[in-house]
C-alpha cells in the first residue's frame, strides 16, 4: 500500500483550520485501503503578540476584521460549512481569544503517543474552542484535554508549569514563516507539495491519489 505523509500547519483558534481537519478526515477516509497515510500537525499563531491570559474575543475579532458586521458575516458562513462538515460551530461561546503557544505545546508532546494521540489532541483543542467556548489557553483546559486524549495529567502538568519546548514551538512557527506560509491550514505532502487554504474534500481526496500515483511511477522508473 502507498505510504503519504501530511504535515498539517494549523493554529488551533483558526476556524478554517478546524474545517480542513474534519475534510481531510473525510478525505483520508476516501482512500483508506488505497493509501495509509500520516498526519503530523505542525505549530503556527495566528496572534502570536497576544498576552497568556488572552483578550477579550469579541473586541479582539472586531478590531482585526474590521467590525462586528464583518465578523457577523464571517461567522455566518462558517457555521453553514460547519454544519455541512458536520461542525457545531458556536461562535457566540467563545470569550477570550488566548495565546495559543500552551496548545500548540501540548499537541507537540501528544505525539509521543503516536500520530492517532496527537490528532486526537488537535480534534479536542478545535471542539473546546469552537463548539464549547472553552479557553484552550488555560492550563486546566489542557490538562483536561490530555486527560482526555489518554495522556498522563500530571505529566503534562509539569511540562506546562515548565518553558519545555516554549523556543523549539516558536522556531518551528518562524520556519513555517520562512517557508511561506502566510495563512493555515496549509498541508504539506511528503515534503514536497503544499496544499492551502481548507479545500473541499475531493480536492484533498485528489491530491493524496495523486501524489501516490507519481510516488509509484517514480519507483517504478
Amino acid at each position: 500500500m502507498d505510504h503519504v505523509n501530511i504535515d498539517v500547519v494549523s493554529d488551533v483558534v483558526c476556524p478554517w483550520c478546524y474545517l480542513g481537519k474534519a475534510r481531510l478526515d473525510q478525505a483520508i477516509a476516501n482512500v483508506a485501503g488505497e493509501i495509509f497515510v500520516t498526519v503530523n500537525w505542525r505549530p503556527y499563531q495566528l496572534n502570536p503578540d497576544l498576552p497568556p491570559e488572552g483578550v477579550d474575543h469579541k473586541t479582539h475579532l472586531a478590531a482585526k476584521l474590521g467590525g462586528q458586521a464583518a465578523v457577523d458575516r464571517a461567522h455566518d458562513m462558517l457555521t453553514g460549512l460547519g454544519q455541512q462538515d458536520g461542525i457545531a460551530f458556536n461562535f457566540d461561546a467563545v470569550k477570550v481569544s488566548p495565546n495559543t503557544l500552551d496548545a500548540h505545546r501540548l499537541v507537540r508532546w501528544a505525539l509521543t503517543e503516536g500520530p492517532q494521540a496527537q490528532s486526537k489532541v488537535a480534534t479536542l483543542l478545535f471542539k473546546a474552542n469552537f463548539e464549547e467556548g472553552r479557553n484552550v489557553g488555560d492550563h486546566a483546559v489542557l490538562l483536561d484535554i490530555a486527560a482526555e486524549a489518554g495522556l498522563d495529567r500530571a505529566v503534562i502538568a509539569a511540562l506546562l508549569a515548565s518553558n519545555a519546548d516554549k523556543d523549539s514551538v516558536s522556531k518551528e512557527i518562524e520556519m513555517a514563516r520562512d517557508m511561506g506560509v502566510t495563512g493555515v491550514p496549509c498541508f504539506i505532502i511528503d515534503s514536497k507539495y503544499a496544499v492551502m487554504g481548507a479545500q473541499s474534500v475531493d480536492v484533498l481526496t485528489d491530491a493524496l491519489r495523486d501524489i501516490a500515483k507519481m510516488k509509484d511511477s517514480s519507483q517504478i522508473n
